[in-house]
């Protein structure tokens, strides 16, 4: 697979583009264990978010009854085209943030890094079944961080108020061609059942996390502009915000069940 890749990227004198953060993985065993961790079927519909040079994207074909294959670089998208021949994979060129995606039921991909975070919030709004994805090490890290931990984020309270996360594998940045400046590590994302999700309002949990180190009262107070709060009297507002559940809990504390209660006090408050 390794001298395949590099005889495309030779014929075609391709430089990955750092601004799409194109880093091709280039180990075997990665991919297949990925794949694996997926449990394919041909029943199954795999999304995949920037293939590359093709060499997951083939694996999926194998196992998968269709795969669809997001690429924002035209370039790939022509090489693809013409080096392989799969009766069961669509190629979708545009933007994976922007576009609307296909429906499927999984999801496979080495995902490039600068849009790991807008791509995890709008895998967490689809029907879907399973994730397996290689991200950032560090980011990775915080989307499985507990409360209290200091990676402990908001991107760690959204994740795990829809789904249940588990880093599976750290990889090395040999892993990867050209070598990234990070490591990597996979992770797998399986939604909760219905009845075990947490809707939660996104704009209170971005006005909690702007003062992680906070106490819940004190970081609400700091956010109140975010609420439209500053039109209220300023009495009015402290007893209020001094009243929330958890008042004195640190920002960093609280679990996806702990920012629900406070966003029903809110609710009850007419201020969401």
């Amino acid at each position: 697979m390794r001298n395949e890749l590099f005889s495309l990227i030779y014929k075609y004198n391709l430089r990955p583009n750092r601004d799409l953060g194109q880093n091709f993985l280039i180990v075997q065993d990665i991919i297949e264990r990925n794949v694996d961790r997926a449990g394919l079927s041909k029943k199954d519909v795999v999304l995949e978010i920037g293939p590359g040079l093709g060499v997951l994207t083939k694996e999926l074909a194998e196992r998968a009854k269709k795969v669809y294959a997001i690429e924002k670089d035209r370039r790939i998208i022509e090489i693809l085209q013409r080096e392989y021949s799969w009766p069961n994979v669509k190629l979708i060129e545009g933007d994976a943030v922007k576009i609307e995606w296909p429906t499927f039921n999984k999801m496979v991909s080495n995902l490039p890094y600068q849009i790991s975070s807008p791509v995890t919030f709008k895998l967490l709004k689809q029907d879907f079944e399973k994730a397996v994805l290689i991200y950032q090490l560090e980011f990775a890290e915080r989307m499985v961080s507990k409360p209290g931990d200091k990676n402990y984020s908001r991107l760690s309270l959204m994740v795990q108020a829809k789904a249940k996360v588990e880093l599976v594998e750290r990889i090395g940045r040999g892993a990867f061609w050209p070598k990234p400046k990070v490591d990597s590590a996979v992770v797998v994302v399986e939604p909760k059942p219905p009845r075990e999700r947490i809707e939660l309002n996104e704009n209170l949990v971005r006005a909690l996390f702007q003062h992680r180190k906070s106490t819940v009262s004190s970081a609400l107070k700091k956010s109140a502009h975010m609420f439209g709060l500053e039109r209220r009297k300023a009495k009015a507002l402290r007893d209020v915000l001094n009243s929330v559940p958890l008042a004195g809990k640190r920002v960093f504390q609280l679990s996806p069940e702990d920012v629900l209660e406070i966003q029903l006090y809110l609710l009850k408050q007419g201020i969401l």
